[in-house]
């Protein structure tokens, strides 16, 4: 069973009404319940807690980790960043969700700025897949539509992905790369743009699959991790030679 860790900075739900009407026991657990029949092992942590809630025993018992923050980016301590980013190259599944694009690990990650266009109107959000044989886009329609969503838009400023799943269209005109996988190290990662917090997105089924399936891919792969570095004894016999 997938080890899940899910992450929430769990700030607006605290300090703004409108939020906590729509998560009111924030977006964490809205996502645990909501991915509770995905026949995952999950667990949730969030900002307040000791070491962020991911201690060196939690990131050791995590399979795949999802990340949601927005307002207290800044507040996420250099030495969890690089213990996570760690954990990424040894193989540990990142999600980052919507507003995490400006996380500190994400951006470690990325080795860029990570900015891009955004728009406050709820305008529909049209989320086309454009790689049906992925399987994160196991099970879903061509396209499927959020009725209200913050806008994000291109420029989008990330590396090329690795591959590009989904491209949003919005009603205010604007597109973006809206499903994006990476590789680093051992690590498999998938940006996902929606979930705002006012937006009851992360009740939606098809955004709950998508999650749920990005974290089956995500999920190590149980190869043995590679040896590098010098004095690797041969694995066949040298013979002697003349040098």
């Amino acid at each position: 069973m997938i080890k899940l860790t899910i992450w929430n900075e769990f700030v607006h739900e605290k300090e703004h009404e409108e939020v906590r009407n729509v998560y009111p026991d924030g977006i964490h657990n809205a996502l645990a319940k909501g991915l509770a029949d995905s026949g995952l092992d999950i667990k949730t942590a969030t900002l307040e807690e000791a070491e962020h809630g991911l201690s060196e025993d939690v990131l050791n018992n995590t399979d795949v980790l999802i990340w949601w923050g927005h307002m207290a980016h800044d507040r996420v301590e250099d030495a969890i960043v690089e213990r996570v980013h760690k954990r990424v190259m040894e193989g540990m599944g990142l999600i980052v969700l919507h507003s995490g694009h400006f996380s500190k690990i994400f951006k470690k990650l990325m080795g860029t700025g990570c900015d891009l266009k955004w728009r406050e109107a709820g305008e529909r959000e049209r989320i086309w897949v454009v790689d049906p044989a992925h399987p994160i886009a196991a099970g879903l329609p061509e396209q499927f539509a959020l009725e209200q969503e913050e806008m994000y838009g291109e420029h989008f400023d990330i590396p090329a992905p690795d591959e590009l799943v989904f491209v949003s269209w919005f009603e205010g005109g604007n597109v973006f790369r809206s499903g994006c996988t990476f590789h680093r190290g051992q690590g498999k990662i998938f940006y996902f743009r929606p979930g705002h917090e006012t937006h009851p997105t992360y009740y939606d089924a098809n955004v709950l699959k998508v999650i749920s399936n990005s974290v089956k891919w995500a999920a190590p792969s149980g190869a043995a991790v590679p040896v590098r570095g010098q004095s690797v004894p041969s694995l066949e016999p040298i013979s002697p030679k003349n040098v």
